[in-house]
C-alpha cells in the first residue's frame, strides 16, 4: 500500500510528547480560512511513500524519539484512512508511539469501525476543535461541526487520550461565550489529557501568494498572546461547569 505525502519533518517538537518524527500527509476537504497549509490540499498531489519507506526514515533517528514517535498531520491523514492504519499497525509492531493530528472531518459515524480499527492503534489523537457553534464553523471551513464533535466524543469512548487544539482569530473565534460552551462539550469527554489554546498567525500568507491563491482572511491581524490566555480561561471555565454539573 502506497499513501500520498506532502512532506515528512525529522524533529518535531510541537506534535504531541517529545521529539518526534512527522509525517504531513496530502490532501484534505477542508477549507479553514486561516489554513496555513494550503499547498496540501490537493489529494492528487504529493509524493508516494510506502509505510516501510516512512518506518525506515523513522529508524534512523531513532535514538533521537525515545520519548516521542511519531505524528501524522496534514493534511487530513484520515482522508488516507487505509494506509493510516496500516503505518500506525507497524509502528505499534516496534512499540512507536503513534499520535494522530486530524481536523476529524472524515469521521463517519454510520460507519464507525474503520475508525475503531484505526484508533486501536493510536496512542495519542490531537484534536482541531474550531468553531463550537455550528453555523459559525460552516462559515469558517466550509463544514458542520457535527461529525468532528461526534468523533471527539467516538475517541473518548474508545479510551484514548485526547488533547485538544483551538486557535483564536479575531472576529471568527474569539467569542468569550462560544469558549465556555466549548469547554463545556470538552469537559465531558473523559479521557482529555491536554488543551492547546494558540493565536491565529499570518505565516501562511506566502504560501498562498506562492499559489497564487486569495488569502481568505485578508488583513486580519494576528492574535495577541493575551487573547489565547483569555481564550483558554474562558474554556477552562466551561471546563469546570460540566464538571461541577456532572
Amino acid at each position: 500500500m502506497q499513501g500520498r505525502i506532502h512532506s515528512t519533518e525529522s524533529f518535531g517538537t510541537v506534535d504531541g510528547p517529545g521529539v518526534r518524527f512527522v509525517i504531513f500527509f496530502q490532501g484534505c476537504p477542508m477549507r479553514c480560512r486561516y489554513c496555513h497549509n494550503p499547498d496540501t490540499w490537493d489529494a492528487d498531489a504529493g509524493h508516494a511513500e510506502t509505510t516501510e519507506s516512512l518506518l525506515e526514515q523513522y529508524r534512523r533517528n531513532a535514538v533521537f524519539y525515545k520519548n516521542g514517535g511519531i505524528t501524522c498531520t496534514g493534511g487530513e491523514p484520515m482522508l488516507q484512512m487505509p494506509f493510516l492504519t496500516e503505518l500506525f499497525s507497524a509502528a505499534k509492531r516496534e512499540r512507536i508511539h503513534t499520535c494522530l493530528d486530524t481536523s476529524g472531518i472524515c469521521f463517519d459515524p454510520e460507519h464507525p469501525e474503520p475508525v475503531r480499527t484505526l484508533l486501536n492503534v493510536t496512542d495519542l489523537v490531537m484534536l482541531d476543535l474550531k468553531q463550537i457553534n455550528d453555523e459559525k464553523h460552516r462559515q469558517l471551513t466550509g463544514h458542520s461541526n457535527a461529525r468532528i464533535l461526534q468523533f471527539a466524543e467516538f475517541i473518548s469512548a474508545c479510551g484514548v487520550p485526547l488533547w485538544v487544539r483551538h486557535v483564536v482569530v479575531p472576529g471568527l473565534t474569539d467569542d468569550p461565550a462560544e469558549h465556555v460552551l466549548l469547554g463545556e462539550f470538552i469537559g465531558g469527554l473523559r479521557t482529555l489529557k491536554g488543551l492547546d489554546v494558540l493565536p491565529y498567525h499570518t505565516m501562511g500568507k506566502r504560501k498562498y501568494a506562492a499559489l497564487g491563491l486569495p488569502y481568505p482572511l485578508g488583513d486580519t491581524p494576528p492574535a495577541e498572546q493575551s487573547a489565547a490566555a483569555d481564550a483558554k480561561a474562558a474554556i477552562l471555565r466551561g471546563i469546570k461547569k460540566r464538571l461541577r454539573s456532572g
